[in-house]
C-alpha cells in the first residue's frame, strides 16, 4: 500500500518576494524514485529548497516525512533535515580529512556521541555504497565516482526517509553515471527511501525510466514526458 512521505497542496513557492511556482500539488510515496526535470531557472532548485526547509512555505500546505512545512519554525528545520539525505553535483567533501572522518564530522554535527556506534554506522553506509575498504582514503585519492559514492554514504548516515539528489551524475562519465543510478535505485527499493533526483541528463532519464515531474512556466507538471531540447 502506498504511503505518502511528501505532500504539497495548493502550494506557492517564493524566492524572496518573487513567485517561482504556483498551484503545486504533489504526492511522493515512500520508496518511490522520481525525476525532477526542467530548464534552468524554472524552479527545480526552489522546489528542492522548499522540501529541505531552506525556503519557507508561506502559501498552501506541505508535509515532508511527517513535518508540516507551512509556518515551520526555524528551530524545527534541523529536525526535518535529519530525516533527509542530500546529494549534490559538487561532492562537497572536506579535503583535509579522510573518508571516515568526513562521515564522522556529519554524525557529530547531528548529535551522535558514542564512538562505537559512529564507527559501526560509518562501516555500514560505506558497505552499502561499495566502499568498504576506502574509509582511510583522502578525497583526492578517490575517483569522481567514488567521491560521489561517499556523498551518497554521507546522505545515508541518519537513515533518511527521503534523499534529494541535485544533478548527482552531472560531473560523471557515462559508465560511472550508470553505477550511481543503480545505487540510487537500489537504495529506493531496498530501504524504502524516496529518492527525488533533479537532472538535466536526459540520456540517464531515458535509460532508467521512472516517474517524472517537470517544472515549466511557473507550474509543476506531474507524470511529465521528455521533450528533447
Amino acid at each position: 500500500m502506498s504511503e505518502p512521505i511528501i505532500e504539497l497542496r495548493n502550494a506557492k513557492i517564493y524566492q524572496g518576494n518573487n513567485l517561482i511556482l504556483e498551484d503545486v500539488n504533489l504526492t511522493i510515496n515512500k520508496g518511490e524514485f522520481v525525476y525532477l526535470v526542467g530548464k534552468t531557472g524554472t524552479g527545480k532548485s526552489s522546489l528542492l529548497k522548499t522540501l529541505y526547509g531552506e525556503l519557507p512555505l508561506s502559501s498552501g500546505e506541505g508535509m515532508v516525512a511527517g513535518f508540516p512545512l507551512q509556518g515551520m519554525d526555524w528551530k524545527q528545520v534541523p529536525y526535518l533535515r535529519r530525516t533527509l539525505g542530500v546529494v549534490f553535483q559538487e561532492f562537497q567533501l572536506l579535503t583535509d580529512r579522510n573518508v571516515n572522518d568526513n562521515l564522522k564530522f556529519v554524525l557529530k554535527a547531528t548529535g551522535w556521541t558514542d564512538q562505537k556506534l559512529m564507527d559501526e554506522k560509518i562501516a555500514d553506509v560505506l558497505d552499502k555504497v561499495g566502499l568498504k575498504a576506502k574509509g582511510f582514503k583522502m578525497p583526492f585519492e578517490l575517483s569522481g565516482g567514488e567521491q560521489q559514492r561517499v556523498d551518497i554514504a554521507r546522505a545515508l548516515l541518519n537513515s533518511p526517509k527521503v534523499i534529494l539528489a541535485d544533478e548527482p551524475t552531472g560531473n560523471l562519465d557515462p559508465e560511472t553515471s550508470d553505477e550511481i543510478m543503480h545505487l540510487l535505485f537500489n537504495i529506493a527499493r531496498d530501504y524504502n527511501t524516496a529518492v527525488i533526483m533533479a537532472s538535466h541528463d536526459y540520456i540517464v532519464v531515458h535509460k532508467y525510466p521512472a516517474r517524472m515531474i517537470r517544472t515549466e512556466r511557473g507550474r509543476v507538471v506531474d507524470n511529465a514526458s521528455i521533450n528533447i531540447e
